[in-house]
């Protein structure tokens, strides 16, 4: 993850817990800024959160152009700098 921007804390679901990560991705709405996430099945990528949501009792990350992925798929994720690669 740390590939994507060295200089920046990454945030792991399984160290802060689901309800702290859930305000993690609910306060990356608020300020529009790309955030670089690593999937549990070891995909990443970059993108920004437009809303979290809960349907059927699952919490769902929804990004401006990746699909939407359920927050427990999520391991990790962090703010990042779109100019830097």
């Amino acid at each position: 993850m740390n590939g994507y921007l060295s200089d920046v804390p990454v945030i792991c679901q399984d160290s802060v817990g689901r309800c702290s990560f859930i305000d993690v991705l609910e306060e990356a709405v608020l300020v529009h800024r790309p955030v670089a996430v690593a999937l549990r099945d070891g995909e990443r990528f970059i993108d920004v959160v437009t809303d979290v949501v809960t349907e059927n009792h699952e919490d769902y990350a929804v990004f401006r152009s990746h699909e939407r992925v359920p927050v427990t798929d999520i391991a990790a994720a962090t703010r990042c700098d779109p100019h830097q690669r």
